[in-house]
């Protein structure tokens, strides 16, 4: 097969979601249609009973939660298949930012009963920003939940999205019968028993046909009719090159759990989901098609095998074709780098690769060389654009509770923060170490990790501060004068930038007016 029929077949895409709207369930059958495992683990009341393959680490088996964002690969009708299942929690919503830096599109995944969620409009959000194409799938209809029109009217207020249903269902709850896929003119009837047979689907294309009478009864037959015919005069129907442009989202509703709706879901997503595309550096536009290969690092995962040890980088290939064994330029380390032992992965189940083309993950084993946003080329000098830290929001002084352990827990804590879950600051004055995350309940993620990957114990003080805050200034005298006057505020973070640490809003307030000429950023790309 060709080069451009490569990259042709790629699929790449995020499933994001609010927790437990049933997004890692969804990968989960997802993985099953595709054949790429044989049978799905279920996630129930927060505690696992067959871990799910998309969760791997021991903490996320423990609650039942995504805590990091898992790459799977697989083929699905000639199309080559990379799934990114990221965390819902919010504590860990900078993982999923990050990750959906190196997507072509994204499914959103609602619950039916609660409808769009608080971190399912953030996760939007930042997919509408870059004009990532979304692809709605509404779950759980086999329980009571809202009305389905509601739940439009709720997606276009909410998210600011244009729908396009493209299957509908036909009653919730305990009358839920199936869907009517509008995309392929099917009428497929739900069975509860977790397996979509084949004679469970009855092709309609007449849906005025005494056929559905036959199959669904005349009471939910009139229903259908009278809310395709609502729908048709009120939603646009599919444009691919709205859709493909973020303009317009179509949407799917199931029951995941239940393997119900979700093949309809796939096959439409293999058939109007967008190849690789475009992506911007500093210094050009990258077009997939180029010969010369370009990737960048979106995320960097330390002990994905406890056993070994090993460290490693996600890579997205940008354009070109990565091969194994090949030099390529580390861009920020100015120095040529060869990957032996490239990987493809299957959550945490790895294998050699031996080339790899645009759309596709790239694991490549680390000792340190990488951190969030390198990128790798055939010798141009790049710096792909949108993957920043972003200030934290919450702090901890931490606490070496075993001395002995020293040298572990500063590995630990190095390694830890290079996979960006949360951002080390060291204080100039005292060189204590403070830790920012996004949420809470990251700083019980490094404790734990800390503990059973690395064997070092620490705990923590509580921190007064409001904001850690790049800091930047082109006069040095300027720079010289505010980190004299402010040096017990003063760190650096683990790349040696600067960071002044505010106790508050006001007192950050006066700094900025009081000092001018230094620029303080909330995230960490402002070069």
């Amino acid at each position: 097969m060709g080069f451009l029929e490569e990259i042709e077949r790629r699929r790449t895409f995020g499933i994001v979601s609010h927790p437990d709207a049933g997004k890692t369930t969804l990968t989960e059958k997802l993985l099953l249609f595709g054949g790429a495992i044989q049978e799905a683990g279920a996630v129930k009341s927060n505690k696992i009973k067959k871990s799910a393959t998309s969760d791997f680490m021991e903490i996320e088996k423990q609650r039942g939660i995504s805590v990091a964002t898992s790459v799977m690969g697989f083929e699905y009708r000639q199309k080559k298949i990379n799934i990114l299942d990221t965390p819902g929690h919010k504590d860990f919503a900078e993982d999923t930012f990050r990750t959906l830096t190196a997507v072509d599109s994204a499914i959103v995944v609602i619950d039916n009963a609660k409808g769009v969620e608080t971190q399912t409009e953030k996760l939007v959000e930042v997919c509408q920003m870059r004009a990532t194409p979304m692809l709605v799938f509404v779950n759980k209809m086999d329980r009571d939940g809202k009305d389905g029109f509601d739940l439009l009217d709720e997606l276009e207020q909410k998210l600011g999205m244009k729908v396009c249903p493209l299957s509908w269902p036909i009653g919730m709850g305990p009358d839920f019968q199936g869907v009517y896929s509008l995309y392929e003119k099917k009428l497929v009837l739900f069975s509860p028993h977790g397996k979509q047979a084949d004679d469970d689907i009855v092709e309609i294309t007449d849906i005025n046909s005494d056929l559905l009478e036959k199959n669904i009864g005349e009471r939910a037959a009139e229903s259908l009719r009278e809310d395709l015919e609502m729908l048709t005069e009120v939603y646009p129907e599919l444009n691919l090159e709205d859709y493909r442009t973020g303009k317009v989202n179509p949407v799917f509703f199931g029951s995941a759990i239940n393997n119900f709706g979700v093949r309809e879901l796939l096959d439409c997503f293999v058939d109007i989901a967008p190849n690789p595309r475009p992506r911007e550096t500093e210094e050009r536009t990258i077009d997939p098609t180029e010969e010369k290969f370009t990737g960048f690092v979106f995320k960097i995962h330390a002990n994905i095998d406890p056993r070994h040890r090993d460290r490693i980088a996600f890579v997205r290939v940008c354009s070109g074709k990565f091969l194994r064994n090949t030099n390529y330029l580390h861009v920020r380390q100015e120095r040529k780098l060869k990957f032996s032992n490239p990987t493809s992965f299957m959550a945490s189940k790895k294998s050699v690769l031996e080339e790899a083309f645009p759309g596709d993950i790239v694991g490549l084993y680390d000792s340190g060389n990488f951190v969030i946003g390198d990128t790798l080329t055939e010798g141009e000098v790049l710096h792909f654009k949108g993957i920043p830290s972003f200030s934290p929001e919450q702090f901890r002084l931490i606490i070496n509770t075993d001395p002995m352990k020293s040298k572990q827990l500063n590995k630990g804590l190095t390694q830890l923060m290079d996979e960006g879950v949360a951002q080390l600051f060291t204080k100039e004055m005292d060189g204590h170490k403070i830790i920012g995350t996004v949420g809470a309940l990251q700083f019980e993620v490094i404790q734990y990790r800390l503990k059973h990957e690395y064997g070092a114990s620490c705990a923590y003080d509580m921190v007064s501060l409001h904001k850690a805050c790049w800091v930047s200034c082109e006069d040095r005298d300027a720079l010289a004068a505010f980190r004299k006057r402010r040096n017990r505020d003063m760190a650096v973070d683990t790349q040696g930038r600067l960071v002044f640490l505010a106790e508050s809003a006001w007192v950050l307030k006066t700094v900025q007016e009081n000092f001018p000429d230094v620029q303080f950023h909330f995230t960490s790309e402002f070069n």
